[in-house]
């Protein structure tokens, strides 16, 4: 019975996305969006994909508002550092942060919120020594940096995902 709920509702997530992309809530959109959608929900079951138990869901909202506050300061310091006087010298560089989390999609959130905020890269993942390896435009304090991942993102990822 779960398992039918979450098949209804993925497809009919896809489906709403589908007709938002199209700008059009016309028959044959809603027709060719409803099969596409069960297509791609029918496909990727077929795969084998980790079981995930997602807890905490509030922490999924702060982390949220986290993340956008900090795409906005990210976004504002690298505007700066584009268009302010070239004098100022900052400096780039890189950067491996050990990670203690292991939930395959906490990594794969890790990864989006990463790639999201202006200024950082995501470069690798060293699956051996459990080490994530970032490019940061911005590199002053490297300790604010491994705080500022495993304190604000990383330890909400685990309460949410292990």
């Amino acid at each position: 019975m779960k398992r039918w709920r979450l098949f209804l509702f993925v497809t009919a997530t896809l489906v709403v996305v589908w007709l938002l992309l199209q700008e059009s809530v016309g028959m044959g959109a809603l027709l060719v969006g409803a099969v596409l959608s069960v297509l791609a929900v029918a496909a990727t079951r077929k795969l084998d994909l980790p079981d995930v138990s997602f807890r905490r869901p509030w922490t999924a909202v702060t982390l949220a508002a986290v993340v956008l506050g900090d795409i906005i300061r990210s976004n504002l310091r690298v505007a700066r550092i584009i268009l302010g006087p070239s004098s100022r010298s900052e400096t780039s560089g890189f950067l491996r942060i050990p990670l203690d989390m292991r939930a395959p999609y906490g990594l794969a959130t890790l990864a989006c919120i990463i790639t999201a905020t202006p200024g950082t890269i995501w470069v690798a993942y060293d699956s051996a020594s459990h080490s994530l390896l970032l490019h940061i435009l911005d590199l002053v304090d490297e300790k604010v940096w491994l705080e500022t991942i495993k304190g604000k993102y990383e330890r909400r990822l685990m309460e949410m995902f292990e």
